[in-house]
């Protein structure tokens, strides 16, 4: 990190440096900056360029909920259970 500067107290702003990776660039993101959104290495993050601006904006993508069987069957009940429906047959599937 060469320099940062609070420019508000919710604000952060801090000069990185691009370093190739693979056929690609790479930036570090200091720590305050990394807890102050909450990502974490393995993290996913949307990047944006906005091209009429030359800025990149990165957003931690939301993490996807992961739901265990257990969980979403105790949730049925009577009430929210749909009635069977009939397909009738087609061709020689056994049922």
């Amino acid at each position: 990190m060469i320099s940062k500067k609070n420019y508000e107290e919710d604000d952060f702003m801090s000069t990185v440096i691009a370093q190739k990776w693979g056929n690609s660039l790479g930036i570090r993101i200091p720590k305050e900056a990394a807890d102050r959104i909450g990502i974490d290495q393995g993290s996913e993050m949307e990047l944006r360029v906005i091209g009429s601006e030359n800025t990149l904006t990165l957003k931690p993508k939301k993490k996807r909920k992961s739901y265990k069987l257990d969980e979403l069957l105790s949730q049925i009940t009577p009430e929210n259970r749909h009635k069977e429906i009939d397909f009738n047959r087609e061709g020689r599937e056994l049922i």
